[in-house]
């Protein structure tokens, strides 16, 4: 039987092969097709119960497939399966835009009655209808064909981005030899020494993947090293990169993706893109958000233009560097930092093994929310990867909340970062009135263990890394600790896109603190837990550079909502983002940076006019941990009655009201800047 048609239970990944695709795809299309033309027609009750027990189900199937495939193409690509998956992309693509703008559906939605709805039922109507009307179901004739063309060719144009992205990442290495590593963490040189062996090669092999690129950007002493490793990376998928690596440029990828959203937009009545992103969205307006985004940047400069005098000065004293390059910036930080705060990324992140962090960060969220985390099986892509279950003490004994899978490794034919998304959502299923616990993927890049002298240690982790798998478990305690019963509201569905990163960004703040960290700490050779003398230092240095950080995300939001606010598609990006950068950032970049052609966020990973959200929800998040610091006060441990408030008013409620809303329910009011002004060691900059 095709894997992909498997009924229930978690999807066959162990089984699934790129001849599957095809077949399993046809057969849930045709599935689909036949719910939609059963629900359309006229005999067919305009019941939000019964269309969800005929055409949810029939999509759901299809959904959990295509996003199994998908998820595949994203973490084990293969020219076999990128071909499986490019085939079918315009089939699902077509389906989509079609039940999106179906004037049937749209009409028996707009027949129902709401008040006969429940609450969770009310919110995703409201959505659902706001959704026909932004999926082009007001459209007819020729206006409707170009809308469904634009939305094929856009899904084509978004994968092509990201398979450029990613074989351009993949395409490139160097081999070292061990005196150009001097200054390279031991474990980075070992993986490299390894890598080289693999391919049968002298020396040491460099990549461009983020486990080896950044230790060597920050601790690798020459000058010379860094630069080729950094021309290499910010010329990614660009006509700047090496002769035999310009077919994967990306720049006619972006331009024909900005031309079809602007077309977009205009067809459904909208000025510009921008203006069609935040529709949806928790902010009023473009003017609103760049407004917001000029505010923050007015507080942050101060602090950002200090932080880069203190840089030169330190490099042309300490280090004999009178005029820093872009590539020496990251390794005159790491100096600075030493100096100044007494201790390196090195010696931290021989405390973080991923055993350890994990066990650490399963503990603070079992306190918080009352649940039990453990081991659990299913079929997986890669041995590496690990499944959990999450569940909730009851007097009847354990009921089953949630699942999810982590991906923790960095490794070829998997594309770069870091990520949660679901596999399926809590549902009270409609066709047999069981409810379907949800399920998640978080995906990571970590560098993975290493193997000396027959001995083998654990991945370590640097904070940063910590920090990213706090901020994805965030994103998956959103999904999975929901109490919705609707699928379309339930979790993170119809979470405000800028809001969506609030319980992400507030599982990072337990990153500082001491209380959490010292429980999930051990030194890969010695076990001994991380000292509070260190651990004090990187807190002194939690808010190193934070001006000129903040300043690097506004400078990325603001080119985004501007590129996408224009009254014509933009042509020429370099310019613009020259111009975004002369008005925000305090570093110069090389004229030969092409880092825009590798942005996938906007390109192709649903951030397009929302890459703002990370600062928007940001404020969000700091306000509601600051809930948290405030009730620790009197015992030095946020309360359970605080842990049990934000369960229930954010992570439960998931999408089911605004997420105004739900801020208000937690905070007794609405979000103010200060907390995260203060986190950020910029409180002195407000107006």
């Amino acid at each position: 039987m095709n894997p992909l048609l498997s009924p229930g239970g978690s999807p066959l990944f162990d089984q699934i092969l790129p001849e599957h695709v095809a077949p399993a795809i046809e057969d849930l299309l045709g599935q689909a097709h036949v719910a939609l033309e059963s629900v359309t027609t006229e005999a067919f009750p305009a019941e939000w119960s019964a269309i969800a027990a005929t055409l949810d189900v029939a999509n759901e199937k299809l959904s959990i497939a295509w996003g199994a495939i998908s998820h595949l193409n994203s973490v084990a690509d293969s020219p076999a399966l990128r071909a499986a998956y490019n085939a079918a992309l315009p089939l699902v693509t077509e389906f989509w835009t079609r039940l999106g703008a179906d004037e049937r559906l749209y009409a028996k939605y707009k027949a129902m009655d709401p008040s006969r709805l429940n609450t969770e039922q009310r919110q995703a109507h409201k959505n659902a209808v706001r959704n026909f009307v932004l999926g082009g179901a007001d459209l007819h004739g020729p206006a409707r064909t170009r809308f469904a063309q634009i939305q094929e060719r856009a899904a084509e144009l978004s994968q092509k981005f990201s398979e450029n992205t990613l074989d351009a990442t993949d395409a490139y290495c160097c081999y070292a030899k061990l005196e150009e590593l001097a200054g390279v963490p031991e474990d980075v040189t070992l993986a490299a020494r390894t890598a080289a062996i693999m391919d049968g090669k002298e020396g040491y092999k460099l990549t461009l993947k983020m486990p080896c690129y950044l230790p060597v950007m920050q601790f690798a002493h020459s000058s010379e090293l860094r630069a080729t490793l950094y021309r290499a990376y910010v010329t990614r998928a660009s006509l700047e990169a090496a002769p035999e690596a310009q077919h994967f440029d990306n720049a006619p990828v972006m331009r024909e993706i900005l031309a079809l959203r602007h077309e977009e937009a205009q067809l459904l009545g909208f000025d510009n893109f921008a203006a069609l992103s935040i529709a949806p969205k928790m902010a009023d307006s473009p003017a609103a958000v760049i407004a917001f985004l000029r505010d923050l940047a007015a507080r942050a400069r101060p602090y950002a233009e200090r932080d880069v005098a203190e840089l030169r000065a330190f490099a042309r004293e300490h280090l004999g560097l009178s005029d820093p390059q872009a590539w020496d910036w990251p390794y005159v930080s790491e100096k600075l930092k030493e100096a100044r705060y007494a201790f390196s990324e090195q010696e931290v992140k021989q405390y973080f093994t991923l055993p350890k962090v994990l066990a650490g960060l399963f503990q603070i969220v079992q306190n918080l929310f009352d649940v039990v985390i453990s081991s659990d099986t299913a079929p997986v892509w890669n041995p590496s990867v690990q499944f959990y279950r999450i569940e909730r003490n009851t007097p009847a004994g354990r009921v089953l909340v949630g699942q999810f899978y982590l991906d923790p490794s960095a490794r070829s034919g998997k594309r770069g970062g870091a990520w949660m998304d679901d596999v399926r959502t809590r549902w009270l299923r409609p066709d047999t009135g069981a409810l379907q616990t949800p399920v998640a993927h978080l995906v990571c890049n970590f560098a993975e263990g290493s193997e000396a002298n027959g001995v083998r240690k654990p991945a370590l982790l640097s904070h940063d890394d910590v920090t990213t798998l706090f901020h994805e478990f965030g994103h998956g305690l959103h999904h999975l600790l929901t109490q919705v019963n609707e699928r379309d509201v339930a979790g993170i569905s119809g979470v405000e896109w800028d809001a969506v990163e609030l319980p992400s960004q507030f599982m990072e703040n337990f990153c500082w603190e001491w209380n959490v960290i010292a429980h999930m700490t051990a030194h890969v050779d010695t076990g001994a837990p991380l000292p509070r003398a260190l651990f004090d230092k990187m807190l002194a240095a939690r808010n190193f550079q934070s001006g000129m950080q903040t300043l690097r995300q506004i400078e990325f939001s603001l080119f985004d909502m501007l590129l996408h606010a224009a009254p014509a598609p933009v042509d020429d990006l370099m310019a613009l983002l020259t111009q975004v950068r002369d008005e925000v950032a305090v570093l110069p970049s090389p004229a030969f940076s092409r880092s825009i052609n590798t942005f996938s966020h906007i390109f192709a990973g649903g951030y397009a006019a929302g890459y703002y959200s990370y600062k928007w929800a940001e404020v969000l998040s700091a306000d509601a941990y600051a809930a948290f610091e405030e009730s620790a006060l009197a015992s030095g441990d946020p309360s359970p009655a605080t842990g049990k408030k934000y369960l229930q008013n954010i992570l439960e409620a998931g999408g089911s009201r605004p997420a105004m809303e739900s801020f208000k329910a937690f905070r007794g009011r609405e979000p103010t800047l200060d907390a995260l002004l203060r986190h950020q060691g910029m409180a002195q900059a407000q107006h």
